[in-house]
């Protein structure tokens, strides 16, 4: 099922297309109005491989998923997002428990959030992440201007792109921002919380809880972020481990 006019080319249709990918007719209709709300011009698919299909095809800025699809479920439905797409994926279930959360962000979600969801919220949720990226990340170690290099790992801003030790290295969208905000403040400590509001957006920030599964998701990045890095927790060349507080980029010297 398709939802909203043909697809124009350039950067800013891409910009206001959405996917939904959801089963649930009454569902995907409100996700469709919320979108469509937003200003977004979107495009709905009932089943996991029309979605990845239509990701494929209009390559929208986001996207939201259900898990629980009729014919391949959510999570490697991201999976093969991910293969395609840079696109925001919010992932949408029904159950609760904590291990589908993580399972969401490790196939390469950028949020999750469970049913019945509020709107409002949702939609809050997905302008913050329109609002990236937010971070400029300052050269660290003598990086060149807008790039920042330390020990073999150059970030560089303007294009959104990470290489180490010459390699590039593909990350998802919240794993670059977690990614930007460390490098950001070499030496310092960041509290988990401090980065959950780095994935919610500056402006998100209004006094909202944060929770257990917030931190967790902040977890599962830093870990998805570590070995697509090639570093190692246990003897870690850049994002060392606080405990008790969060993380820190180390630069060495």
């Amino acid at each position: 099922m398709l939802a909203g006019p043909h697809p124009r080319s350039g950067l800013d249709a891409r910009e206001r297309t959405a996917v939904v990918v959801e089963d649930d007719p009454d569902v995907r209709d409100l996700l469709e109005a919320v979108l469509s709300q937003a200003g977004f011009a979107t495009r709905t698919a009932a089943s996991g491989r029309e979605g990845v299909e239509l990701v494929r095809t209009f390559d929208p800025l986001v996207t939201t998923l259900d898990v629980g699809l009729p014919d391949i479920d959510g999570f490697e439905v991201c999976r093969r997002i991910r293969t395609v797409s840079d696109t925001y994926v919010v992932m949408l279930t029904a159950r609760t428990d904590e291990i589908d959360a993580l399972m969401g962000l490790d196939a390469g979600a950028d949020d999750y959030q469970t049913k019945p969801f509020r709107p409002r919220e949702l939609r809050a949720r997905i302008e913050a992440m329109l609002r990236r990226p937010r971070h400029g990340v300052l050269p660290a170690g003598g990086g060149a201007a807008g790039a920042a290099a330390a020990d073999g790992l150059v970030v560089n801003v303007a294009a959104r792109t990470v290489a180490v030790d010459g390699t590039e290295v593909h990350l998802t969208r919240s794993e670059f921002d977690l990614l930007g905000a460390l490098v950001d403040a070499p030496g310092r400590a960041i509290p988990k919380d401090a980065l959950v509001r780095v994935l919610w957006g500056d402006e998100y920030d209004t006094g909202t809880l944060v929770t257990d599964q917030d931190r967790r998701s902040v977890e599962v990045h830093l870990t998805n972020l570590r070995r697509k890095l090639g570093d190692d927790a246990a003897s870690p060349r850049w994002i060392r481990t606080v405990r008790g507080v969060g993380y820190r980029f180390d630069q060495p010297s």
